[in-house]
């Protein structure tokens, strides 16, 4: 072979190569991208600047693995929370479940209102209302009993308005943020104003966060034996709020190290937020904006579910980052298979 045929095929085969290797590098770009549902743009680029500043060794804003806390609200900020939040709903759906067995709920409130599906008439009692349908559904019962009956629900309930299993209406952006943090060496907690014993029953398998990472309200337990074996019963009666300003206090008792990132959607999420954004050290706060009336819902300041006005306020006067989900999300439920 002559050496002008030897060079011709020597830069063919490098040309190919190269072809090779920028495929490769695409493609690898393509999977560098820990963000895909997420749009390019402030938001996105707040959270990987903040993990990129508290993860460089040796940067004056490093933060060691073991303080690396993140809190994450559950209602309205990993999954959806209109047009009522799904513990209530599930609280209802246990109402007509339970009603063969209690004839007295016919005419007694709130429970005769929500057996005509009358759910206004069966909250003109207000929070006392309220707590009274969680209580009477969601004791008399052992842990693993009530576990066993939320996961029967997740299964086979549907949301009134989409027809999605409620499971299905995570949010995929968040999914990839849980993910993203975790691969940082980021601790992800659930810090819920929701009932503790109900988001464990799915949030290992759903969010990757075990249930010893859930912080939530709580019922009081009694433990006692039923024919010879030791369990935990579920009593009626309130032992801890965690919303609002509880959400801190909750943390403290729970986790024990003040969050360096902490994420939610309402009001009742801004004491966690004001609690993780005042510390010393690198911090970081967001906010996810409900925007979109057309791929979910739009809501805020006057909202009875999800309420958003003085966190809104406390976000701009703070800096901090508050997603708009109608622009900077590409998807807002996880793709189906």
């Amino acid at each position: 072979m002559s050496t002008d045929g030897l060079s011709r095929r020597l830069a063919i085969v490098a040309l190919l190569a190269g072809l090779l290797l920028g495929v490769g590098n695409f493609e690898a770009a393509a999977q560098h991208d820990a963000l895909p549902s997420w749009n390019d743009g402030q938001s996105k680029q707040a959270i990987m600047d903040f993990v990129a500043r508290v993860t460089h060794e040796g940067g004056p804003d490093f933060v060691k693995p073991a303080e690396r806390i993140a809190v994450f609200d559950n209602d309205g900020t990993l999954w959806a929370e209109q047009p009522l939040y799904f513990q209530f709903l599930f609280a209802i759906d246990r109402v007509k479940a339970l009603a063969p067995q209690h004839p007295e709920w016919k005419d007694q409130e709130p429970f005769a209102s929500l057996l005509k599906g009358d759910l206004k008439g069966a909250l003109a009692q207000g929070e006392h209302a309220i707590v009274e349908i969680i209580a009477t559904t969601h004791s008399g019962m052992s842990t693993d009993e009530f576990n066993g009956i939320v996961g029967d629900w997740l299964a086979s309930a549907k949301h009134p308005t989409s027809g999605k299993p409620y499971t299905d209406m995570v949010y995929e952006p968040m999914l990839e943020l849980l993910d993203y943090l975790r691969a940082n060496d980021f601790k992800t907690f659930i810090v819920t104003g929701g009932g503790i014993e109900f988001v464990r029953a799915f949030a290992e398998q759903r969010y990757g966060v075990p249930p010893e990472q859930v912080v939530g309200s709580s019922a009081k337990l009694k433990f006692q034996f039923r024919g010879g074996t030791p369990l935990l019963q579920k009593l009626p009666d309130v032992d801890f709020v965690n919303d609002g300003d509880g959400k801190p206090v909750g943390i403290q008792m729970h986790i024990g190290r003040r969050p360096i990132a902490a994420f939610g959607n309402s009001d009742g999420d801004l004491a966690m937020l004001q609690w993780t954004c005042t510390g010393a050290g690198p911090h970081f706060c967001l906010y996810v904006h409900h925007t979109d009336a057309e791929r979910e819902w739009a809501y805020d300041r006057t909202s009875d579910i999800g309420k958003l006005d003085k966190g809104l306020d406390a976000a701009a006067d703070g800096g901090w980052t508050v997603v708009d989900m109608k622009n900077d999300w590409r998807a807002i439920y996880p793709p189906q298979n």
